[in-house]
């Protein structure tokens, strides 16, 4: 029996280049998009006000809260944990930490700081979704991994390493056909036709099971070229 050839991924490491950025807007000092030329500014927090539910949506009754400026999340209530886990959903019971945010543009650009607290990775976790279930970045013992939309073999990001209980700063930049991920200054541009958000409007931070998720100095804009 024959299996279809999956699509594959063209990874392009970002060494040295030099852009020349014409701003709409102005963006952080200390990130300067690349595949974007324009942008229009849509959200930026560091979280000293509480949360906004409008960009914010808690899942699967995980607890969030906003501490010393650092928005941070832990798993669900033993009690919810059991009721899920008891009607057959332990997939959904909140074992690990889950939050989205929302109102994200089709073409964005998105920084952060996040910091994934636990003993060990466990397998498919910790990751964060770009688009639910769309592209799925994966961080383990032996790298960070991005798969889109599960027909895209999940393809190894060798130059953008993440490790847990540390913090980390992330950029993701996405337009159709393209998504550079920067991890602690380290570059990598994907290309591929099936990198997309049409339709898709949140990026999703999921811990580890028993841990803790922190996110901080988020700022997001809508890139316009």
């Amino acid at each position: 029996m024959t299996h279809p050839t999956l699509p594959r991924l063209t990874v392009q490491p970002l060494l040295g280049l030099l852009f020349s950025l014409n701003w709409a807007t102005a963006v952080a000092d200390d990130y300067k998009p690349e595949l974007f030329s324009k942008t229009k500014p849509v959200y930026a927090d560091s979280f000293d006000g509480g949360m906004r539910k409008d960009f914010w949506e808690v899942r699967q009754e995980t607890t969030w809260t906003t501490e010393n400026g650092v928005l941070s999340g832990k798993p669900a209530s033993g009690a919810y944990q059991e009721k899920k886990k008891a009607s057959g959903d332990a997939a959904h019971a909140g074992l690990r930490p889950v939050i989205w945010l929302k109102q994200i543009p089709e073409n964005f650009i998105c920084t952060f700081r996040v910091r994934f607290d636990g003993k060990a990775y466990q397998k498919g976790f910790p990751l964060i979704d770009i688009g639910h279930h769309i592209h799925t970045l994966r961080f383990s013992e032996s790298g960070t991994t991005l798969g889109i939309k599960k027909v895209v073999a999940p393809q190894a990001l060798g130059g953008v390493p993440f490790s847990l209980n540390e913090w980390h700063t992330v950029a993701l930049e996405l337009k159709k056909g393209a998504l550079l991920v920067s991890i602690d200054g380290k570059k990598q541009v994907v290309r591929n036709e099936n990198v997309d958000m049409t339709g898709q409007n949140q990026i999703d931070f999921k811990g580890l099971e028993g841990g803790a998720c922190l996110v901080d100095d988020i700022q997001l804009w809508e890139g316009l070229d």
